[in-house]
């Protein structure tokens, strides 16, 4: 007798997915695909700054002396040191960021928040705030969000995890 668990095995050894699990695993794709695109038109709508731009504004925002290395605003931001970077020449042509030498080590460079930067940070936040809310916060009881984070977090430790 097949159940739901004894599906065929693939090249790999392991155990192609169930239909239970490709519903969720495809709707998991369609979420990861279409939340960030709808956040970063949102973000390039009502204030002119794509998601990572916000992102980093909002990490620089929170850093002490609002401040951080450009390698851990890549880390911190899921992108490239080189796409960083790219990025953080057109925020600091806006005015929003200067990058100058670590003091504590010249081989690094930091990322710093300038105050037109926390300004625009500023007038961004509560529309894109509303827009979150919207659409991920006020959809899920506090409960199901409490575990919809405890999940990717989860999920984002085997990402990150050196036994990948």
């Amino acid at each position: 007798m097949t159940t739901e668990n004894d599906a065929p095995a693939d090249e790999h050894g392991g155990p192609w997915l169930t239909s239970g699990e490709l519903d969720s695993w495809l709707s998991v794709v369609r979420l990861m695909t279409r939340l960030p695109w709808a956040i970063d038109a949102q973000l390039q709508r009502d204030a002119d700054l794509s998601m990572v731009e916000y992102m980093a504004l909002a990490m620089l925002s929170e850093a002490a002396g609002r401040t951080l290395r450009m390698s851990t605003l890549a880390e911190n931001t899921s992108t490239s040191l080189s796409r960083l970077s790219h990025m953080v020449k057109r925020l600091e042509s806006r005015g929003y960021v200067r990058r100058e030498p670590d003091p504590a080590d010249g081989r690094f460079t930091n990322a710093i928040l300038l105050p037109a930067g926390m300004a625009k940070l500023e007038s961004a936040a509560p529309a894109h705030v509303a827009f979150v809310r919207r659409l991920v916060v006020d959809n899920l009881s506090g409960e199901r969000l409490r575990r919809l984070g405890q999940d990717a977090e989860r999920i984002l430790g085997r990402i990150d995890s050196p036994a990948r």
